[in-house]
């Protein structure tokens, strides 16, 4: 049984994947675009063409976490979380594994994978009058609830109770167990005696990869993630870093955080002393989460010029800003420039607008005298040849061309 203070140190978030001509799908794996929790990159996989299980077709669905991250070798961590095939006529009837409660699994760099196998039929999904399929759109939800009391990647979560029984793994949380089947892609799958929730369902999805990356040379009109009045602590620390290096420093004694992050938080948390209030009696695992969270959005905003704010941008500010929400700092003070900065993506498409237009007015300009300096010349050049005609004309007694010249004969 969690204590409270171990259930306030979950960080939790819950990514909704909207799937635009799941039909159409040619894929064998898809992936979404990633999801940010406790500092952790997620995403949700899929096979659309279904995998084969008893003879019947199966949609599979599987929750990754990135692997390539800068982890030291042999980190691990342990995540419950559950997927949900939504209903779109009726959120009752959304298909969930599990139906209750949540999957408890550990990740690691070999087994950054896991989920179900045998989700749903295929059959089920494509039943257009079930609502799971709904004008070719799909929509797939992943609930992920990542501990961090004791979260260092060198440390291993203990699980609640672990089972062995055969090449199955059963996790046991809130008296529900689900064989576990590690593979290339580790499957979670219900035992024989237990059939999978029957309801009606639907099918396959598609992907967006959405990524940024900073530029190492960044100068101009940036993102302000505060006031302008006040005088810039971060002046005081020298120029903030483009680029995390990756060392950590502590910060205020409340953890380690990255070096490039502190200065930042330092001048934010001068204006507003309620961001440390608000994680007393939080564990330093918690904490450290959180300020990394913040930091790493403030420093976003330091370091990206207006002109970069693209769809990408826009995407992972987004999932910035979802994971830092999580962790109920009162954020009100920081929310007009989160907006604000959104709205920047208009201001750059706009202006790449009036730029072209720009540009496509000064070459017809260009090519207007061009021309008009070639019908000059061209006009003087008849002056000329009118001239010279007339001249050529003085004296001058046409004959009739074809006439024969003759020889003299009467």
């Amino acid at each position: 049984m969690k204590t409270k203070q171990e259930k306030e140190d979950l960080v939790s978030g819950t990514f909704t994947w909207k799937i635009n001509d799941f039909s159409k799908l040619k894929d064998d794996k898809l992936y979404s675009q990633d999801f940010i929790i406790a500092g952790l990159k997620w995403r949700i996989i899929i096979n659309p063409k279904g995998n084969e299980v008893n003879l019947v077709k199966h949609l599979s669905i599987y929750l990754g976490v990135d692997a390539t991250s800068k982890w030291p070798s042999g980190w691990s961590k342990y995540a419950y979380f559950s997927m949900t095939v939504v209903n779109q006529f009726d959120g009752n009837k959304s298909v969930s594994v599990p139906t209750t409660g949540t999957i408890r699994q550990e990740f690691n760099k070999d087994q950054n994978e896991w989920g179900v196998k045998s989700f749903m039929r295929l059959s089920d999904l494509y039943d257009h009058s079930a609502g799971y399929l709904v004008n070719d759109i799909c929509i797939i939800q992943a609930k992920v609830d990542v501990p961090v009391m004791f979260d260092v990647p060198s440390m291993v979560d203990v699980p609640i109770k672990i089972e062995s029984q055969g090449d199955d793994l059963y996790a046991i949380r809130e008296s529900l167990k689900i064989p576990q089947e590690p593979s290339n892609v580790n499957s979670v799958q219900y035992p024989a005696s237990s059939a999978a929730p029957e309801a009606p369902r639907s099918e396959m999805l598609p992907s967006f990869q959405g990524t940024l990356a900073l530029g190492s040379e960044q100068v101009g009109l940036k993102l302000n993630h505060g006031r302008c009045a006040v005088p810039s602590l971060v002046k005081e620390h020298g120029e903030v870093p483009t680029i995390p290096t990756g060392e950590l420093i502590n910060f205020r004694g409340l953890g380690l955080i990255e070096k490039a992050f502190v200065p930042l938080l330092e001048e934010v948390c001068s204006w507003h002393p309620s961001l440390i209030e608000s994680q007393h009696n939080k564990s330093r695992m918690f904490t450290e989460c959180a300020f990394t969270a913040l930091g790493r959005l403030l420093h976003f905003l330091q370091t990206t010029k207006v002109k970069d704010m693209t769809e990408d941008a826009c995407g992972q500010l987004r999932l910035f800003w979802e994971e830092l929400e999580t962790f109920k700092f009162g954020l009100a003070w920081l929310e007009p420039q989160v907006h604000s900065a959104y709205d920047k993506k208009k201001f750059v498409e706009r202006a790449g607008r009036v730029k072209r237009l720009k540009e496509d007015v000064e070459c017809l300009e260009n090519e207007t005298k061009r021309r008009k300096a070639m019908l000059t010349v061209t006009e003087l050049d008849l002056q000329l040849a009118k001239r010279d005609l007339a001249k050529a004309e003085e004296g001058f007694n046409e004959i009739e061309m074809d006439c024969k010249l003759g020889y003299g004969r009467c």
